[in-house]
């Protein structure tokens, strides 16, 4: 039921995409934001604590209700997990700013392109050029994609939707109380960072695997290699670098920001990125994801016919 559940939560999203800030989210964020005030006490500790008070009770709600209903019925345990993937997978929630800002490149509106990049990622655009804006767009797009679509899918495939929430989760919580090693982080957010970056290991790299299947491998691997390790969040360099090789385009590299400029390593090779570059990143996202999508098919077949 993996692949059937994965298609009509796809075409669920399609056809009743969910809000990127919807009231799910918002509660979320709230109930994390309560936790951390009630827990954080500035000890390791207190992090392990918080992440488990957080993320443990949605745990036993996603695997108990749908070992319950598999009892009862295997249509009920299988609507179950399409209502879990369509809270957590989704990629109409990168898809549409990414359309908007490419958009206002093609349309020459580079202050419309920087705003709804900054309300996208919420860091400031307001200096960045259009090459940079669409740099920028590509990275964070391949990021989005690959933690709410690749990555949960990844975890769903193996855990179930207990699966599903637990890397959405994990990675909400990773983003709400601070990414490892940022300045002024206290013990009690490393934990949440941590586990992270320990789920998110083995699909980033399938990820970028298929990237590279789907795009130019040769150039994909060579950037990965070469580039990814100068990078210091290696995962999520992993996945840039190999899509810049895959698509023969330059990401990463220097930024405009208020302060001067932002020097960041570069990633891929090629050409410079435009707003053909960042259609040409959406149509490679879709085939990594037909990609995933063929192989979960293959898979749940084989187990069909034993």
């Amino acid at each position: 039921m993996t692949f059937l559940s994965l298609l009509a939560a796809l075409l669920l999203e399609q056809a009743r995409p969910p809000r990127a800030d919807g009231e799910i989210h918002r509660w979320f964020g709230r109930f994390a934001a309560d936790m951390e005030n009630r827990l954080d006490g500035g000890l390791y500790q207190h992090g392990i604590v918080g992440w488990a008070a957080v993320l443990a009770p949605l745990l036993v709600v996603a695997a108990g209700v749908h070992h319950l209903l598999d009892d009862f019925s295997v249509v009920a345990a299988w609507l179950w997990s399409v209502a879990v993937l369509h809270l957590t997978v989704g990629f109409g929630r990168f898809g549409h700013p990414v359309n908007e800002i490419q958009a206002a490149l093609r349309a020459g509106d580079l202050a419309a392109a920087r705003d709804r990049l900054e309300r996208w990622c919420g860091e400031p655009a307001l200096y960045l050029n259009a090459n940079e804006i669409a740099r920028m767009t590509i990275e964070h797009g391949l990021l989005a994609a690959h933690r709410q679509a690749f990555g949960a899918i990844a975890w769903f495939v193996a855990l179930g939707p207990a699966g599903a929430v637990l890397y959405r989760g994990s990675a909400m919580l990773a983003d709400q109380w601070g990414p490892r090693g940022q300045a002024g982080t206290s013990e009690f957010r490393l934990f949440a960072g941590r586990v992270f970056s320990w789920l998110d290991w083995a699909p980033a790299r399938l990820t970028a695997v298929t990237l590279a299947i789907v795009g130019n491998f040769e150039d994909a691997i060579y950037c990965w290699r070469e580039q990814a390790a100068g990078w210091t969040g290696r995962a999520r360099e992993i996945i840039v670098a190999s899509a810049g090789g895959a698509l023969g385009i330059v990401l990463g590299g220097p930024i405009q920001q208020s302060g001067g400029v932002q020097l960041r390593p570069e990633a891929g090779m090629g050409d410079e990125a435009d707003a053909d570059a960042v259609e040409s990143a959406v149509r490679l996202i879709w085939r990594a994801l037909t990609v995933w999508m063929f192989l979960i098919f293959l898979v749940t077949l084989a187990y069909w016919l034993g």
